[in-house]
């Protein structure tokens, strides 16, 4: 469609030329030159606009970045946009065929997936049958002790009924459990045992037998493969991404340089035979993870597949495409052996079979990694399937056990040949066992370890350098004692951030001794405010490009100009972090493997896509549902059996809930997070659409007169805010605004009123832990009493312009009050807000956040109110005051600080999507 000027609104004060496409412009224009169109104010009293009031004291350098950055506006597109499109490989194009191999002609519709009826729910007798197995199995993980409980319950009631339980014990139904075909991919176990010379006087180790316990990857790929709920996130062939603005675009893996790179040599291994196939990297994963920290007992080593053709979203939603293909147990010294641990000999000896029980395992799909074997897609089409080893996800103890790489005192770093104090230089590399890629074709571990977000950046440079080096700072600057008093208040600072759907809170700081990758998390978002005012501003900068770094590389996808600021970044984050070493933090440099690997990153994200689908927090994620949970539900005695079949009989109801669900006999939602009322929001499984909306049900005790609510939300121009909203509404092309017309003139709200304690906000946020759509939810929250704290009234983003793109458009709100009326029909969901304003033009130039202040106006400083429409709500804003130089008191409670500070950081680290709004 062509624009046409005469498309534009104008504006209606009088003598004023501006129009604009668009009503949010129309409305940010307004609110900028003539104040808003809904505030209260009384007659005669001038309208005051945004930049009347003086900064607050309590931002004591912000000026500095005030400057005028203001841009012309673009002319309109008239030409049709261009679009992105992939480029797919030429060969390895994943072509269908059918169950013999044959290559379909095009339009060809595929074999219907199932052969029973609509009606028929095997192994189970009916729906009610798998629903009970799904919920006790699944859900509640319910003992057998209690099922049998229950289901002499059910017997008993419904004998009156001469009917029967759905099972008759807790064995009756796991009997029935295992009787499912459908996603079987039954445990098996081999045993090997140390294979050199034996002698005299042998520690216990080199007489035992090691038990390996495994699943046939190739069966897991066929039924992983075979996944419905894959379809539509599945990628058939590599592909070069180009978008609308013709820049190469790095997501997916299939994206990939190494994909294309490896369809390449596999075309060239045989063009005939390969022409055609489907192209699978398997991705592959391992660490351990302890089950008892109390005891200090059991370790487990277990090992994670997934096929690369699965999108990034899908794996990080952990929808069945990342299952456990082995279980190692690598504690096989008692406790009365450890003398053993730092063997040399031992060493070697785990080092050899952690490898030779890998190649043991895979070697079941070594001869499908030369001759493509026939598998069913996603798509319900048969393709010609060539596998291939992919990226592999580990952290960094696992990455030196994969290389072949040793620890203290010789190379530390997996990836490339770098000495341990000369990082920056690669020379060598240190062979200390047989990896075990040499056994498989274009297979080579230095080549395929894959980035890893969450013990690099997240748990390394950030948790265990950057903040460590802060304390050492403040020791070395202050003194041991000062630098505790001054730890203490950063931890108050920390502990003082506002409330956010969501965000991990620590009430009595982070001075903690058992950190999990999610603490880690949630201190990178509020960390950096809380040390402005005691550090120099060098330190501030290397947290702020560090940050910068890290959320980028978090990133969903990646084009050359991005890549160009990662470097740009990782240039400033090591230009600043030199005060650690002027200051004597870290005389000896920063020769550290964690943070060498930073460099890695450009060329890591072209080889393999987005970093944030293979990073080993996927597969940590996973030790709950695969380790922990079956372990808690075992006896504890050899309970790794028990593990397995656990886990064998939650894939099985996994694949049986997809199955059902795609026979239409299943609502897709049965599968999806159910909303409640009282919940944080999280990642949204369904196909919608990005909006706010209020909760499902109105909150009791208000009146719904207009006036009588007044009173009882002691807003007293809350009648004539509401009446002028509702004018603006019902006359979005008049030639005056609303505050023009006299009070007596508005149109009258005769409805009732609903009020809401919280909205949700639905938005699109691929690079955030989202559905598989990449959608996200978060509860907005506006509600006088939250959790015996006092009331609780969440921040928002407003959108003003949507022509200008990131925060310029944007206003933050502080929600006063949801609520909905009707009028003519027509229902208005609202929110009454207080609006904040920005500070200078620009974001703070040490934190790289903006600023804002309350917008308080008339002679008495009050908060400036309007009522908007839910449509003007992105979503949750999160403030973090400026602390200024001031220790704060001891017993300040987190629900004060929207009040008690009058500057505030905008919090561009909340999560990546708000990020990603910040760096437009």
């Amino acid at each position: 469609m062509v624009l046409s000027i005469f498309s534009r609104i104008k504006c209606h004060f009088p003598g004023c030329s501006k129009t604009c496409r668009k009503q949010s412009g129309l409305t940010k224009h307004v609110r900028d030159m003539h104040g808003h169109q809904n505030q209260a104010v009384n007659p005669g009293q001038r309208l005051p606009v945004p930049g009347d009031h003086a900064p607050a004291a309590a931002l004591d350098d912000a000026s500095s970045s005030a400057s005028n950055n203001g841009q012309n506006d673009q002319p309109h597109q008239l030409s049709p946009p261009p679009c992105s499109r992939k480029i797919k490989h030429p060969h390895l194009t994943g072509s269908p065929c059918d169950r013999n191999g044959v290559p379909l002609a095009p339009g060809v519709q595929p074999e219907p997936r199932h052969s029973q009826e609509p009606g028929d729910w095997p192994p189970f007798h009916g729906g009610a049958e798998f629903l009970m197995a799904d919920l006790l199995f699944h859900k509640v993980e319910m003992s057998a002790a209690n099922q049998d409980n229950l289901y002499e319950i059910l017997t008993a009631l419904m004998s009156k009924h001469n009917a029967q339980s759905p099972f008759s014990s807790a064995k009756d139904m796991y009997s029935t459990i295992d009787a499912a075909t459908v996603g079987d991919a039954p445990w098996q176990c081999f045993t090997t045992s140390f294979a050199g010379e034996l002698g005299p006087n042998l520690p216990s180790w080199k007489l035992k037998e090691y038990e390996v316990w495994y699943c046939d990857p190739d069966v897991l790929l066929q039924n992983m493969l075979d996944n419905p709920d894959f379809a539509g996130e599945f990628d058939y062939s590599p592909y070069i991404h180009i978008d609308e603005k013709g820049h190469r675009r790095w997501t997916d893996f299939s994206s990939s340089n190494f994909a294309w790179r490896h369809c390449d040599d596999i075309y060239k291994e045989n063009p005939e035979q390969n022409e055609g196939a489907m192209y699978c990297a398997v991705f592959t994963g391992s660490n351990k993870t302890v089950v008892s920290v109390g005891t200090g007992s059991m370790e487990y080593h277990p090992g994670y597949l997934s096929p690369g053709n699965v999108r990034n979203n899908v794996c990080r939603g952990h929808r069945a495409a990342v299952l456990p293909y082995i279980f190692l147990q690598f504690q096989i010294l008692s406790h009365s052996e450890r003398r053993y641990d730092n063997d040399p000999a031992f060493c070697k000896f785990k080092r050899q079979f952690y490898h030779a029980s890998l190649s043991a395992v895979f070697q079941l799909l070594k001869q499908a990694m030369s001759v493509p074997v026939v598998r069913r897609c996603p798509d319900g089409h048969f393709r010609r399937v060539i596998f291939d080893f992919g990226p592999v996800a580990a952290d960094y103890p696992e990455q030196v056990l994969l290389a072949g790489t040793c620890k203290a005192g010789m190379l530390t770093a997996p990836r490339c040949t770098a000495l341990p104090n000369q990082l920056d230089t690669c020379k060598m590399r240190c062979p200390a066992a047989k990896p075990f890629t040499n056994d498989f074709p274009r297979a080579d571990i230095h080549e395929l370890l894959s980035p890893d977000l969450l013990h690099q950046i997240i748990k390394g440079t950030f948790k265990d350098h950057l903040v460590t080096w802060v304390g050492q700072y403040l020791e070395l600057t202050h003194g041991k004692a000062q630098a505790n008093i001054i730890m203490d208040d950063i931890d108050r600072r920390i502990a003082a951030v506002p409330t956010f759907p969501g965000l991990r809170r620590f009430p009595d700081g982070r001075r903690f001794k058992q950190w999990t990758g999610d603490d880690s998390k949630a201190l990178m978002k509020v960390y950096l405010p809380a040390l402005r005012g005691y550090v120099p501003s060098e330190i501030i900068k290397t947290f702020s490009s560090f940050l910068d770094f890290c959320y980028l590389v978090r990133g969903s996808s990646f084009t050359p100009q991005t890549l160009e600021r990662l470097d740009h970044l990782l240039e400033v984050f090591h230009h600043y972090r030199e005060v650690f070493r002027t200051s004597g933090v870290r005389p000896e440099g920063f020769s550290l493997p964690r943070q060498h690997s930073l460099t890695h990153y450009r060329r890591l994200i072209q080889e393999f896509g987005a970093p944030y689908g293979l990073c080993s927090s996927i597969t940590e994620s996973r030790h709950i549902t695969a380790v922990k949970r079956p372990w808690r539900r075992s006896n504890r005695y050899n309970a790794l059996g028990q593990m397995l079949i656990t886990n064998q009989r939650l894939d099985k109801l996994a694949a049986l809930r997809v199955s059902y669900v795609s026979r239409g006999m299943l609502p897709a939602s049965h599968n999806t997070l159910a909303e409640d009322n009282d919940d944080d929001g999280g990642p949204v499984d369904e196909v919608v659409s990005g909006a706010v909306v209020l909760a499902r049900r109105p909150a009791r005790g208000y009146p719904s007169d207009l006036n009588r609510l007044a009173d009882h939300i002691n807003q007293p121009h809350f009648p004539v805010l509401l009446q002028r909203f509702l004018f603006d509404q019902l006359h979005p092309e008049s030639p005056y605004g609303a505050e023009a017309v006299p009070v007596h003139a508005l149109p009258i709200v005769r409805g009732t009123l609903s009020i809401f304690h919280s909205a949700t906000a639905t938005f699109y946020a691929p690079s955030d832990t989202s559905g598989r759509y990449g959608m996200y939810r978060e509860r907005i929250r506006s509600t006088p009493r939250w959790h015996s704290n006092g009331p609780r009234r969440d921040c928002a983003f407003v959108v003003e312009d949507e022509d200008q793109p990131g925060f310029p458009g944007m206003s933050v709100v502080r929600i006063r009050l949801f609520f909905s009326f009707k009028h003519s029909g027509i229902t208005y969901p609202c929110a009454l807000v207080e609006w904040f304003n920005k500070f200078g033009q620009r974001p703070d130039p040490d934190t790289g956040m903006w600023v804002v202040k309350p917008d308080l106006r008339g002679q008495q400083d009050q908060p400036y109110l309007s009522v908007v429409h839910l449509d003007c709500l992105l979503r949750a804003a999160h403030l973090i005051p400026v602390f200024g130089r001031r220790p704060l008191p001891l017993n300040f409670s987190h629900t004060l600080s929207l009040d008690a500070f009058r500057a505030f950081f905008v919090n561009k680290y909340i999560d990546q999507h708000a990020h990603e709004l910040f760096t437009v």
